[in-house]
């Protein structure tokens, strides 16, 4: 019997946190407590796993293509030891070409890439997750425009993956205003995080859809994210489950105390 998989939208928090515990205290146990518990979630061992990253954009939709993915430090200020992360998961080509001729099928532009790296989006939440990185790994990239639509029909178009024994995980943020990361982003955060919990979670598949192509009209929603970059793998995530009640997975109203972030997951647990 073949396992269908869920697909999921982590919040995957900031940069190399699973490595700096020392500096953040608990200010990530909640969001490490979450991802742990996917892999709970999930129960059947997948034979990949698929990353929508947010950190990674491209004139089309691209998927990296290398047997042994780098690491892409793709931030700034942080101690010394994060610059020397290594997550030696694996890479598996013939999905990346799946992925790539999938969305290709459905009119999307697409390719892959063999010299694209692990960047943070990856992993850091991949790392509570699968932290032995024994688990093939392939991302996706997010395309230039941010156009919603686009980006759940790639989902749609992905779709088939989940019944071929791969993870599909669209790794963002529920608010990502780094200008107003703290009290100042407090309003913002509540008011469109309480918006898109109720999308998600209480409106029937196609209303779901129809909220999520104007997100913009939300509450709080240019101020939650002022450059949506970090809403689009959500869009793939739930275009890939579109028929299939949502979940919510991770939530906390005090991160970093006082945001409101969230996380969901598409379609059943398998275990």
């Amino acid at each position: 019997m073949t396992t269908r998989f869920p697909t999921y939208f982590v919040s995957h928090g900031g940069g190399p946190w699973p490595w700096m515990k020392d500096q953040f205290g608990h200010a990530y146990d909640k969001l490490e407590a979450s991802l742990v518990d996917i892999k709970r979630q999930v129960g059947a061992r997948p034979k990949a796993v698929l990353v929508v990253t947010s950190h990674w954009e491209a004139a089309g939709y691209l998927a990296s293509s290398g047997d042994a993915p780098g690491m892409i430090y793709d931030y700034g200020g942080f101690p010394p030891h994060t610059y020397q992360i290594r997550y030696p998961a694996p890479g598996q080509p013939q999905l990346a070409e799946r992925a790539a001729a999938l969305l290709a099928a459905s009119g999307l532009t697409s390719g892959v890439d063999p010299q694209r790296g692990f960047d943070h989006g990856t992993f850091s939440m991949l790392y509570p997750i699968y932290p032995e990185a024994d688990m093939p790994v392939v991302q996706v990239s997010i395309r230039h425009g941010y156009d919603p639509l686009e980006h759940i029909q790639a989902g749609r178009a992905l779709a088939p993956l989940r019944d071929e024994g791969v993870l599909i995980i669209g790794s963002g943020l529920s608010f990502h205003n780094l200008r107003q990361f703290g009290p100042s982003g407090q309003a913002a955060s509540h008011a469109f995080d309480g918006w898109l919990r109720h999308a998600m979670l209480d409106l029937p598949p196609q209303e779901r859809s129809a909220a999520l192509l104007h997100w913009n009209e939300a509450p709080g929603a240019r101020a939650a994210h002022p450059r949506e970059d970090h809403l689009m793998p959500l869009m793939v995530a739930l275009g890939a489950a579109e028929q299939e009640p949502a979940a919510l997975v991770y939530h906390e109203d005090d991160f970093f105390g006082s945001l409101a972030v969230s996380s969901f997951r598409f379609g059943a647990a398998t275990a």
